[in-house]
């Protein structure tokens, strides 16, 4: 028995000792990113924060090597570190989102709207004239829609980086043959670029955009390049309704209360999602809601899309980009959306629901 216990328990030693140092390892890999991210300052005091806290962590992670030899050393080492991952940690709760950054140009503004029974006037919908990714000509927007002649939502993925990841946006269609989309974004400051890995750590405020199709599906489509997908999902009128509404609650939300953007758990798919969710409850959480390059399949599978058609079908016709670049900008933006939608199959009414177990 005895022989079989020691190595036991010295396996156990050296499990619990590697599972320390992985943890270890990666608080130091979270706070050197989150000090690169966001510490404020010039690059040199950016880069001399950088060096200490690696230093403290590193003599930290050595300090087992050293503690039957020198166990006050060793315990001056882990104290040290244990300071200084206080301090970072109440830093990191200290930065809070604003408002009142010096922003892009294309998220310079928030969406604010007044309301009167089914009669919505939007101020600050984006129309620019896109010359290339960088540059565009800036049009802000008052807009009236009547909500009693909302008449389709579609749902529109972006790829921009690979299979697995797209941007998502919903267009709301109305009798008159007017569109407007939604879209949840990252607010970047005027030398900012997009990062998933500062997605992850604070780098980001979240805003909400309302645009003509002509701007921000363009965009994507004949500016960018992205490979773009229309779908049109199943909603009644009265889901339909909600899902609106719902997006002005939250523009409300985000001029009220800044937040942070986060690639992870606060993006352009999963608050799109907690918005449906409360429309639709009951709805499964499910992996594609974070790989986004996959939500119309999740959205197939709940019944939300045109189930008469396999999902491939509906992927062919509802890729916007040879339509989309056949209708120049100055052609206006009900040509452009009647282009894209021509051969998109139209869902069955009220389909989207939550699978039963």
């Amino acid at each position: 028995m005895a022989f079989s216990v020691r190595p036991t328990r010295r396996l156990l030693r050296i499990l619990g000792r590697s599972v320390r140092a992985i943890a270890l390892i990666a608080t130091i890999g979270w706070g050197a990113l989150a000090i690169h991210f966001e510490l404020p300052g010039s690059p040199g005091v950016v880069i001399s924060t950088l060096a200490v806290w690696c230093l403290v962590g590193g003599i930290a992670l050595l300090a087992p090597l050293w503690q039957r030899a020198r166990p006050h050393l060793a315990l001056a080492a882990r104290c040290s570190f244990v300071i200084a991952l206080v301090t970072l940690v109440a830093w990191w709760q200290g930065l809070t989102p604003r408002n009142d950054r010096d922003w892009a140009p294309d998220v310079a503004r928030q969406l604010s709207y007044e309301r009167e029974g089914d009669r919505v006037t939007l101020h600050d919908v984006r129309d620019f004239e896109w010359h290339t990714p960088e540059t565009a000509t800036p049009h802000w927007e008052t807009r009236e829609y009547d909500l009693s002649q909302l008449d389709r939502v579609d749902m529109i993925v972006s790829y921009w980086m690979g299979p697995a990841i797209a941007h998502t946006l919903i267009s709301f269609g109305f009798d008159d043959g007017r569109h407007l989309t939604f879209s949840v974004e990252i607010r970047r400051e005027r030398d900012e670029t997009f990062s998933i890995s500062g997605g992850f750590f604070k780098q980001f405020e979240v805003n909400l955009i309302a645009a003509d199709e002509n701007d921000i599906l363009r965009l994507r489509s004949n500016v960018r390049g992205e490979d773009v997908y229309l779908y049109n999902v199943g909603l009644s009128p009265a889901a339909r309704r909600e899902l609106f509404l719902a997006y002005l609650d939250e523009a409300d939300r985000l001029r009220a209360a800044p937040a942070f953007y986060n690639t992870l758990t606060s993006n352009c798919t999963t608050i799109v999602f907690d918005m449906v969710d409360k429309i639709v409850p009951g709805l499964p959480r499910d992996i594609r809601l974070i790989l986004s390059g996959y939500l119309p399949a999740y959205v197939y599978d709940i019944g939300g899309l045109d189930s008469s058609h396999p999902l491939e079908f509906l992927r062919q016709r509802g890729h916007i980009n040879p339509r989309a670049r056949q209708i120049p900008y100055n052609a206006g933006s009900e040509a452009f959306s009647r282009a894209i939608r021509d051969g998109v199959p139209v869902a069955d009414g009220e389909t989207v629901h939550a699978p039963s177990p």
